[in-house]
């Protein structure tokens, strides 16, 4: 039996914590990916928009190479950390505070047919 081809998408760089990008990657794992869509769409988070954009890139890189759009499914949906930005605020009395603006990249990863 031939292994199911898996197309990924990610986004480098995004501008976002690991941590609060994960809450929304978690949300459409193994699913279907138009619902998945539809989690995406009404999630309240600034995450979602990011992660349906890589979602979007994947499935269009699936339908390029003339996979069933309809049996696709978020195979992996993963963030990883990328690098940080480090910042100093100034504080009273000569003190600094660093400030660390956190980056994440955004990997997801769908294929035909659910995972067994």
């Amino acid at each position: 039996m031939a292994d199911k081809a898996a197309f990924t998408s990610i986004h480098r760089y995004a501008r976002i914590s690991p941590r609060k990008a994960r809450l929304v990657t978690q949300l459409i794992a193994d699913r279907h990916v138009n619902e998945a869509l539809d989690l995406l769409k009404f999630t309240p988070k600034r995450a979602a928009v990011m992660v349906d954009k890589v979602l979007r890139a994947a499935m269009a890189d699936a339908d390029e190479q003339e996979a069933n759009v309809r049996e696709l499914f978020v195979h992996e949906a993963r963030v990883d950390e990328g690098p940080t930005i480090k910042r100093f605020r100034p504080k009273d009395r000569g003190r600094a505070h660093p400030i660390m603006k956190r980056t994440s990249h955004i990997v997801v990863t769908v294929c035909e047919g659910p995972r067994k």
